[in-house]
């Protein structure tokens, strides 16, 4: 929806709203007649307002309150013609933390805590506080182990994660070196042999 009012707007940004106004006269005449002269006037103005309507933004009502979704809607209008939308945008951290709320209610604490370490944020202070994240049914040493095991389970960009990429960054480093090292003393070994003539 964006993309398309955007384009819009890059189509039609070199003409101008504006309203224009057409005025017309009209005549009122009078004749005043005596004797001895006549008087004649004429006034009068007719004014026609030709403005373009307004495009008019939806309302995008959202009326549960346990739906996570927030209301957007826009509009612009031109001297030729007006284009308005409206739309819905999903709030996933809100739905995370009702679900939590409602698992943890219905007495399913391990879940709901699965359910919040999702987000790396909570991963991370689990982990800095001493009481990882639940993986695999298991929880407090069990757990970290399992994670220590296995911390490209972890989500996206949590510390375990990344400092495991790292690890396995260095230990290839290393491996390469190593494999360098070796060919070259290899290499070395054979250009200090004699070379043997065949006569």
């Amino acid at each position: 929806m964006a993309r398309i009012l955007l384009l819009l707007i890059i189509l039609l940004f070199p003409f101008h709203s504006y309203a224009v106004d057409t005025v017309t006269s009209s005549t009122v005449s009078s004749t005043v007649s005596s004797s001895s002269n006549t008087v004649s006037t004429s006034s009068g103005n007719t004014v026609v307002d030709k403005t373009p309507s307004t495009a008019s933004s939806p309302s995008v009502v959202v009326n549960n309150s346990d739906v996570c979704v927030t209301g957007v809607s826009g509009a612009m209008q031109t001297s030729i013609f007006g284009v308005s939308g409206g739309t819905t945008i999903r709030d996933k951290n809100c739905e995370r933390l009702k679900l939590a709320r409602s698992l943890y209610g219905m007495g399913l604490k391990v879940a709901g805590v699965s359910l919040l370490c999702q987000d790396k944020r909570v991963f991370d202070a689990m982990w800095s506080a001493g009481t990882p994240c639940p993986f695999g049914g298991k929880i407090g040493n069990q757990a970290k182990a399992m994670w220590l095991a296995k911390p490209q389970e972890a989500p996206e960009g949590a510390k375990i994660r990344l400092d495991a990429v790292k690890a396995a960054e260095l230990a290839e480093q290393k491996r390469l070196e190593e494999e360098e090292r070796k060919e070259a003393e290899k290499n070395g070994n054979n250009d200090d042999k004699p070379e043997e003539y065949n006569h």
